[in-house]
This record gives C-alpha cells, sequence and structure tokens, in this order.
C-alpha cells in the first residue's frame, strides 16, 4: 500500500512510496482504510522534532476511515463500520481514564514509540505518528482508538472531528465550559483555533474576539463566530472598545508559543480563565510573576484534546455538524491526493491554508 514516510527528524521531503505492509493484526486492534485524512500543524511540529515521534515514521494522526478488519476480541466496531481515529486512545481501565480524565491516558502512547505497525519492503519497521500513521491507506489501532460514527458523515467533516475540530471545541465546551453571555478572545486564527470559535459561538458567548496578524484569515473567522478581529497590533484599542479596559473573560492560545501564552493572559480579566490549546516545544518557557499568578486571581488552564472523551464527543460534534451548528466544509482549504502531500507540507509551512484534506483513492 501506499504511504508518506519521514525517514528523519528535520526532513523537509516525505518519502511516499507504494512498498509499506501493515503487521498482523492483534486480538484487540482494528484495521482501518483511511477515506480522508487532515494535514494538521502537529504534522509539521513532528517533522520539526517539536512534538518528539520515533523515525522512521508515518505521520498524520487526523483521520476517518472504513473497519475493514478486527482482533478477536473486539466487540465495539465491525467490518464495515466508519469510524473516526482517535490519537489518543485510553486504555478505559487506568485511574485516570475511570476518574474522568480519559484525554491524559498514556498507555498507548507510551506503546507507539516502541510498537510499528508499518513494514517497508525490506523488513523494516515503520511507526505510527501518534500510533496512527493516517498519511497511509490502512492503518492497525487499538479498539479504542475507532470510534464509530453514523455512515452519513462526510468523510472529510469525520476527519476534522478526529483532531482540529474535537481539540478546538473541546477546549471551549469541555474545558473552558464557557457561559452563555461571556467574552472571549482567541489567539490564533488556524483550524484549532476556528474552532475555538465555533465552541465559544455554540456555548453562546456574546463577545468573541479572534486574534490574527494574517488579515486574510479574519473574515473567515467572522463567518463562523467571531464578532471581532483585530491584528495583535490593534488589540489593545479593541479590548478597551469591548470590555472597557477590563479584559475578557476568557482568553485562549491557539498558536504554542510563549509569547502567545503571555498574550493570552494580558487579554484576559482578573478572575478569567486562561486556556492553552496550542502545542509547543518543550524549551520554550514561559514566564509569568509570581505576583500575578495569586493577585490576578485568573485560572491557567491546559486543555489537551479539547479533554475529550471521545466515545461522547465525537458523535456528538458530528450530530452538531449535520444539524448546521458546526461549519466544517469552510475549514478545508483544498481536497487533495496522498501523492500531494509534500506540496501541502510546503503550504502549512507558508500560514496561509487551514485544513488540506487528503482523499484516498
Amino acid at each position: 500500500m501506499r504511504a508518506a514516510i519521514l525517514h528523519a527528524v528535520g526532513n523537509d521531503k516525505l518519502d511516499i512510496r507504494d512498498d509499506v505492509t501493515l503487521a498482523p493484526v492483534g486480538p484487540a486492534d482494528v484495521r482501518v482504510r483511511i477515506r480522508a485524512t487532515g494535514v494538521c500543524h502537529s504534522d509539521l511540529s513532528a517533522m520539526t522534532g517539536v512534538l518528539p515521534q520515533p523515525v522512521p515514521l508515518i505521520l498524520g494522526h487526523e483521520g476517518a476511515g472504513e473497519v475493514v478488519e478486527v482482533g478477536e476480541h473486539v466487540t465495539s466496531v465491525k467490518p464495515g463500520d466508519h469510524v473516526v481515529i482517535s490519537w489518543r486512545p485510553a486504555c478505559q481501565e487506568c485511574e485516570l481514564c475511570v476518574g474522568g480524565q480519559p484525554y491524559l491516558c498514556m498507555k498507548y502512547v507510551i506503546e507507539s514509540f516502541s510498537k510499528g505497525n508499518f513494514r517497508l519492503g525490506d523488513g523494516s519497521t515503520v511507526f505510527g505518528m501518534a500510533g496512527c500513521g493516517t498519511w497511509a491507506e490502512e492503518i492497525i489501532v487499538p479498539w479504542q482508538g475507532a470510534i464509530r460514527i453514523d455512515d452519513d458523515v462526510p468523510w472529510e467533516a469525520a476527519a476534522l472531528i478526529g483532531c482540529g475540530i474535537t481539540t478546538g471545541v473541546g477546549a471551549a465546551i469541555n474545558t473552558a465550559k464557557v457561559r452563555p453571555g461571556s467574552t472571549v478572545a482567541v489567539i490564533g486564527c488556524g483550524g484549532v483555533g476556528l474552532s475555538v470559535i465555533q465552541g465559544a459561538r455554540v456555548a453562546g458567548a456574546r463577545t468573541i474576539l479572534a486574534i490574527d496578524p494574517l488579515e486574510s484569515k479574519h473574515e473567515l473567522a467572522r463567518k463562523v463566530g467571531a464578532t471581532h478581529t483585530a491584528t495583535p497590533e490593534q488589540v489593545g484599542e479593541v479590548l478597551n472598545e469591548l470590555t472597557g479596559g477590563t479584559g475578557f473573560d476568557y482568553g485562549f492560545e491557539v498558536v504554542g508559543k510563549s509569547a502567545t501564552i503571555q498574550s493570552a493572559w494580558q487579554v484576559t480579566r482578573q478572575g478569567g480563565d486562561v486556556v492553552i490549546v496550542g502545542a509547543g516545544a518543550m524549551d520554550d518557557m514561559v514566564s509569568i510573576s509570581a505576583f500575578s499568578l495569586l493577585f490576578e486571581g485568573k485560572n491557567l488552564l491546559s486543555s489537551l484534546y479539547g479533554e475529550a472523551d471521545v466515545r461522547h464527543d465525537f458523535p456528538y460534534f458530528a450530530k452538531l455538524h449535520k444539524t448546521g451548528l458546526l461549519d466544517l466544509e469552510s475549514l478545508i482549504s483544498s481536497r487533495i491526493r496522498l501523492a500531494d502531500l509534500n506540496d501541502a507540507v510546503a503550504a502549512l509551512r507558508g500560514g496561509e491554508v487551514l485544513r488540506q484534506i487528503v482523499l484516498m483513492d
């Protein structure tokens, strides 16, 4: 089968080849034929080493497809089912899972660094990003990583739910629990940032400020729910206009940089919630004074994978899309093929595109 392989961290080009095979399906595994997969900024972060991954690596973690084969112990899905891939499958047995934080479960994250389900023609092992590797025509995941959805959900929408939508909408609904009538600022208007905006809109926020240096993204931010837009240089003036200078109830950082985390802190009011959604580098340190941490009363929250329980949230977000409450079509910049992935990665580096969706033949 075909797949796009990263041979070394820091490489600019992917090796797109057709001699890739899969390991046998284990008793608790599911084999999925990928039908659509997104090109997410986290894929680029894996290429550059910001997000550590083993190599050689098949990138891709935001995907959806059709179940082809299941292990003998699998009862949650069957061949022919449509599924969304979860890149953070929860074992459903550890203290975190049982305690209501399945998005923090590390069992399969740890396994993904030692277990590669792909093989090259010479027999060598290739790993899948986050244990997935959706930039391949087929993948194997634990049964907890294949979540069934209704057959009438378009493949492109299902793929987006696998990462960008769940991360962004979940940050607003699950992590921040945005209150109706509240004020929200979102820093970063990529695919995930626009999903945060949509989550805040669905939750009933009355004011949503989208902040991005690229004014080309402002129109789409308004289309999906932002009430106002600004470049970073305009934020001070707009903040005074919208909040009387006090700041926003919620400040979302969706870039993954220490500078924008500090900006999110600054635009959030005393006692407000600062929500970190962007995936940053391990050596990018954030500096906030101990005085401010205490006396400003702000809550600094992280939102990993939208704090989702994917068993509920994947089908729920699909229903919101089907009823018109989530606009996923507007997030798609282009539909491409697997052979176009090197061009897609180059476009992602340029910063102008949102989600490029790979449609498999």
